[in-house]
């Protein structure tokens, strides 16, 4: 052995091998091992009752790569290019796109779409356009070969042959038709003067119908300055283009019949509203001439109206004067009323009457102040009398002397209370001095 590899070349060695020699693939198999990441790559593993591969789609390819959700047990088809993971010796599937397959995944996916645009508001009525009464020009979309559009031509054709058809051709099943779809949606309204759309297919499985379930497609109608109709299979046949479209047909030949009226029956119901409009505009001619012979009968002479109004007029004179006379009189005694009132609340006519009434209160306060003096003087003068008879020092001036032990200042009354030898102060009615009791007589 002259040539030793170590794992690593040798896995690298595979790597160069496969991605050289395996392009895109194709491969189809049921989903399992689901993983999602916060990184937000979607790992998975693809299965069939024989094998399994690993297999993973990263973020950056979007919508692109897998345009509903992916689950467990769903079957499907990806194109993936074949790769291998050196670190770890494995090789694994690098998903691209991937379509749902089966009546099951279809159904699936159907479901997640529908539930997400409804969720935007796509399917919300307020965004629904309203339709054309008489379209001068109808744009259609859908397969120029096939028996839809004969449908549509057919009838437009019976009820109202002025009504122009504009036919904008596209597949209508396959993986490209709604792309082709969506390109006629456009020229369609490049194009100008189309008043509404058909998108219109016959009817068809749940894979015939994919196309229509596209959710570019859907955004596309909803965005759409035109209103479309969708005519898309059967009466029991739903798409997502018959929720979000401003109307749905049940059948291509339905959309045909509820766009364009019968110009039979327009003209006469257009004949009838002539005859109604001329009926009713001679009952109203009849009405005003009944109106002109009455109002003719009223007016033979006008000179009896006039005279009648100038009597009228000369009596609202006579009133309006005597009114204003009334007015005028009412006026001028309240405006004497008003200046009676006036005077007497004349602020000087107070003024004086509030001065002579302070003259005969100062009046009145001197003479009680006078009387009130007087009499507490004659009180004054008969208490002062009687205080000074009262007075023990009146009693003195007639001789007499208060006696008093010392040092206790007691008054004596009795020789039975003194002491020989005892000192005493005797208070004159001038003047006081002291004594020494030398002799105690009784009484």
């Amino acid at each position: 052995m002259k040539d030793i590899l170590t794992v690593s070349q040798l896995n690298d060695l595979i790597k160069t091998f496969l991605e050289d020699n395996f392009g895109s693939l194709w491969v189809e198999g049921e989903v399992s091992n689901l993983r999602r990441p916060p990184s937000g790559h979607v790992y998975f593993t693809l299965k069939d009752d024989k094998s399994q591969i690993r297999a993973v789609y990263f973020r950056q390819y979007g919508q692109r790569a897998v345009k509903f959700d992916l689950e467990d047990g769903l079957k499907i088809l990806c194109r993936a290019r074949l790769s291998t993971y050196p670190p770890r010796g494995e090789y694994q599937l690098i998903v691209e796109s991937v379509e749902p397959q089966g009546v099951g995944a279809l159904q699936k996916a159907f479901e997640q779409l529908k539930a997400r645009l409804a969720a935007e508001g796509l399917f919300d009525p307020s965004f629904k356009k309203a339709l054309p009464f008489l379209p001068r020009c109808i744009g259609v979309v859908t397969s120029p070969t096939g028996a839809v559009i004969r449908d549509i031509l057919n009838i437009t054709r019976r009820r109202f042959p002025s009504v122009n058809i504009l036919i904008a051709p596209a597949r209508v099943q396959g993986t490209e038709a709604a792309g082709e779809i969506i390109s006629a949606l456009r020229n369609l309204h490049s194009f100008g003067g189309v008043d509404v759309i058909i998108v219109a297919r016959g009817g068809g499985s749940l894979e015939d119908l994919a196309p229509f379930n596209d959710e570019a497609l859907a955004r596309e109608i909803f965005q759409s300055s035109i209103p479309v109709v969708s005519a898309v299979g059967h009466e029991t046949d739903f798409t997502i283009c018959d929720f979000v479209a401003d109307l749905r047909a049940p059948t291509p030949s339905a959309a045909a019949e509820l766009l364009v009226p019968r110009k039979k029956e327009l003209l006469e119901t257009l004949c009838d509203l002539k005859r109604r409009l001329a009926a009713a505009e001679r009952r109203h001619l009849d009405d005003r001439k009944d109106r002109m012979v009455s109002l003719k009968a009223r007016f033979r002479d006008p000179r009896r109206f006039i005279t009648d109004y100038s009597i009228r007029l000369d009596d609202f004179s006579e009133r309006i004067r005597r009114a204003a006379t009334y007015n005028i009189q009412t006026l001028k005694s309240r405006m004497e009323h008003l200046t009676q009132g006036l005077q007497n609340q004349n602020p000087q006519k107070h003024v004086r009457e509030r001065r002579i009434f302070l003259g005969s209160l100062e009046k009145d306060i001197v003479n009680s102040w006078d009387r009130y003096f007087r009499e507490r003087e004659a009180r004054l003068n008969k208490s002062s009398s009687l205080l000074s008879s009262l007075n023990p020092l009146a009693v003195l001036q007639r001789g007499y002397s208060i006696t008093r032990s010392l040092p206790e200042g007691k008054i004596i009354r009795q020789a039975g209370e003194l002491s020989l030898d005892e000192r005493v102060g005797i208070q004159l009615a001038e003047g006081s001095f002291h004594a020494r009791v030398e002799k105690i007589q009784g009484e």
